[in-house]
């Protein structure tokens, strides 16, 4: 009843929130993305989007088709490797931002060792900057991180707002230099929010740092400071600083997939890895 061609391009512009990244995500024409959206809304016979000239966002039917769309999407996979008589096999060394460790990443990962278990994945999580380098060097055959806003490479999985967190009960004073809790060089958000400072030439001072997620959410809860974050992925016990503290817009990021040198096979574990979190992406930026 559901195109699995039309699912997947249902899934990218869910995740994406936009009819234009879903398309460069799928290496296809905008219209081509529309074209399959409709189809299945005429085969649902619900609307699973409202769009407007500036913004698209899930109905309550797009949000249940989410669910629909993962799971058959799965068992067409799963069936098509069945009868295909192939197994994935060999090495995949895959890197994950920190951003992650709270998110339903290990979920993702733990269904792909179910589906996958002659492939050995070796798992580093690391800053987005400190991944991105070892991908260059060789040491990753697939990531995902942040790109810097300037950077065109990788796969877009879905684009998000930074916003300024810290502790409900932090009070910054106006008078004073800004506290920062920042990861360490070559943290993206730290370059981020300190550029953001500096081009609305409002002083800082550097809190904490920390190499962890862990260890810069103790320190905001423990209200230390403010620190930048994906405003889909705002840990537990913190929020939103309000807007009359007066601190300068972040931004927005992209999160992506980026391969190695030598791009795999289409068959290849990188390659099928790289599909479940695509397909499984909405989910990256919800709370375990």
């Amino acid at each position: 009843m559901y195109d699995p061609t039309q699912l997947r391009t249902f899934l990218a512009v869910a995740q994406t929130l936009s009819f234009t990244r879903a398309a460069h995500r799928l290496g296809v024409r905008q219209s081509t993305v529309s074209q399959h959206v409709r189809r299945l809304e005429e085969a649902a016979g619900r609307q699973f989007f409202t769009r407007d000239t500036h913004s698209v966002e899930l109905t309550e039917d797009g949000e249940a088709m989410l669910g629909f769309a993962r799971r058959i999407l799965q068992a067409h996979e799963q069936a098509s490797a069945f009868f295909a008589g192939t197994r994935l096999r060999g090495r995949l060394r895959f890197g994950a931002s920190e951003d992650f460790v709270q998110t339903r990443l290990p979920e993702i990962l733990e269904g792909f060792r179910n589906d996958h278990p002659e492939v050995d994945l070796e798992l580093t999580v690391e800053l987005s900057g400190t991944l991105h380098e070892q991908l260059a060097a060789g040491r990753l055959d697939l990531l995902l991180a942040k790109r810097h806003p300037e950077d065109t490479r990788g796969e877009p999985v879905w684009h998000d707002r930074l916003a300024w967190i810290g502790s409900e009960r932090l009070r910054l004073d106006p008078e004073r230099p800004v506290p920062l809790i920042v990861y360490p060089p070559p943290g993206i958000t730290r370059q981020l929010a300190l550029r953001a400072l500096e081009q609305a030439g409002r002083p800082w001072r550097i809190a904490c740092t920390s190499g962890s997620l862990s260890g810069l959410v103790a320190a905001a809860r423990a209200g230390l400071g403010v620190m930048a974050h994906s405003r889909g992925m705002v840990p537990p016990g913190l929020v939103p600083v309000p807007e009359r503290a007066g601190l300068p817009p972040l931004g927005g990021v992209d999160f992506v997939l980026t391969h190695g040198r030598r791009r795999p096979s289409a068959q290849g574990p990188a390659e099928a890895l790289a599909a479940a979190i695509l397909a499984g992406g909405d989910r990256l930026h919800r709370p375990r």
